[in-house]
């Protein structure tokens, strides 16, 4: 898509001749258009009319994912009535080129990390000895420090301390399943393999102090009052096994990355964190922004990659309200991640490392049966359209009247909303003209705002009175009584 970009006269005549087909764009904008997608323009009086009469937020950014909808919609209108499906190979991998990288990634991982989860079985013993990871029984007698008197804390922990003097290591597990309070009750108090720092301080400085196979006295925390049972290796060996093996390969992979990104050299720009939000309330404007956010040897995370890796993260992410939320310290992290996968996608290149045939074909259909799909929810397939329409011109009209009745119903939630996946959407806007006009949306709310009011003070005339008297007016009068009949 490409973007509006409005120079001030200073800035212009600075930058000479370069700055002229802005400016000029920003003189031949229509001020009553919103939206523009193929030859379809969206006025700021219908997107008004459409906002106003809904039940809407009126924001700016519900406002602009209302245009963004609309030009999507037109757009696969306007390629349909030129019968493109958007069958195009080249096409196809650049707008699924997210599922093309994960198979990029996995590959490369399955290559690289072969040997990362080998451990030598005969020092496991002395490792979980060290305490690289713990395993443990317990017996908990709830007794929450909130909610509950000293007397009555102090009657649980008196009634542990009986317990105390039967448990044995040999019998803690029975013990637990009839005493323990707590869910592990069933698992004779087992807690499984865990790592340092997954237990609260108390519960893992009791853990720490004891040997293997040992039991501790009683260990009082947030929950209540505990018998802690640090387990032999013996008794855990099989799935201290598997556990151990799985941080072997975190351990691996973060040393691998931590390497691969000092060689590279990868630094984050000054900066950036205010761009990554912009970019986050406003997708749509950096589609096309050039601006730097990271650097390392050989390559660059521009603002219109983030917004690629942005829509590639999955919905429930809400990966645009986390980068709104957080503190602008944190932005770095999340950007140096990113930059991490384009080392990985850089090294599996270099190495030649890439889907398959098949898979190629496959994700390449995916897409294929995306269009097809959305293009058929729309009734805008080029076979309908074809079917009643002769020429591309009246075709267009045809797409266009049948998004436009749609929208209507889906604005007055009368029509169920049709999805256009991100990988469509891109492929459309790289190859057909659209954008948005940030002083149309600002218009059309200012105008949604006034028909929301005047609805709001109709709907508040057409209520019938109250009987009951409101506060400061006049009391209610009592109705007429009825006439006696003769």
């Amino acid at each position: 898509m490409k973007r509006n970009v409005i120079l001030a006269t200073s800035l212009a005549a600075t930058l000479g001749i370069a700055a002229c087909d802005g400016f000029k764009e920003a003189l031949t904008a229509h001020v009553d258009v919103v939206a523009r997608a193929g030859t379809q323009e969206l006025s700021v009086t219908r997107l008004a009319d459409l906002l106003g009469n809904a039940k809407v937020p009126l924001r700016k950014d519900v406002a602009n994912a209302v245009a963004d909808i609309w030009i999507s919609y037109q757009l696969l209108g306007y390629a349909a009535a030129r019968d493109d499906s958007l069958r195009d190979e080249k096409a196809a991998d650049a707008a699924m080129w997210s599922m093309i990288a994960q198979e990029k990634s996995r590959a490369f991982y399955e290559k690289v990390s072969k040997d990362w989860n080998r451990v030598d079985s005969a020092a496991l013993p002395a490792r979980y000895a060290a305490g690289d990871m713990f395993a443990a029984r317990h017996i908990l007698l709830m007794s929450p420090r909130e909610g509950m008197s000293q007397a009555s804390r102090d009657s649980v922990r008196a009634e542990l301390e009986k317990i105390r003097r039967t448990v044995t290591a040999a019998n803690f597990a029975d013990v637990a399943k009839a005493k323990s309070q707590d869910g592990s009750k069933a698992n004779g108090g087992a807690l499984g393999v865990f790592p340092p720092g997954a237990m609260v301080p108390e519960f893992e400085n009791a853990i720490k102090a004891l040997k293997p196979g040992e039991v501790s006295g009683i260990v009082e925390t947030q929950f209540g009052f505990h018998l802690i049972k640090r387990q032999s290796y013996d008794e855990v060996a099989r799935e201290f096994a598997q556990a151990y093996a799985q941080i072997a390969v975190q351990r691996a992979e973060s040393l691998y990355m931590t390497g691969m990104e000092k060689a590279a050299d990868v630094s984050v720009k000054s900066g950036a964190a205010k761009l990554v939000k912009d970019v986050a309330q406003d997708v749509d404007a950096h589609r096309d922004d050039k601006a730097t956010l990271v650097t390392w040897k050989g390559g660059s995370l521009s603002a219109a990659r983030l917004v690629q890796w942005m829509a590639a993260m999955p919905p429930q992410a809400r990966i645009r309200e986390q980068i709104a939320q957080a503190p602008d310290t944190a932005i770095p992290y999340f950007l140096k991640q990113i930059a991490r996968n384009e080392l990985v996608l850089r090294a599996a290149d270099s190495a030649k490392i890439g889907p398959d045939t098949a898979a190629l074909a496959n994700i390449r259909n995916q897409f294929y049966g995306q269009v097809a799909g959305a293009m058929s929810e729309l009734r805008v397939s080029p076979f309908f359209l074809k079917d009643s329409a002769k020429t591309t011109a009246e075709r267009e009209r045809l797409a266009a009247s049948r998004i436009d009745a749609y929208f209507d119903l889906l604005l007055a939630e009368q029509a169920q909303f049709v999805n256009v996946p991100e990988p469509v959407t891109a492929a459309l806007r790289a190859k057909y003209e659209s954008r948005v006009v940030a002083a149309g949306i600002e218009r059309a709310l200012e105008r949604a705002a006034k028909i929301r009011q005047v609805a709001d003070s109709t709907r508040a005339a057409q209520q019938p009175a109250s009987a009951v008297p409101m506060p400061g007016g006049e009391p209610a009068k009592a109705p007429p009584a009825p006439e006696k009949k003769p």
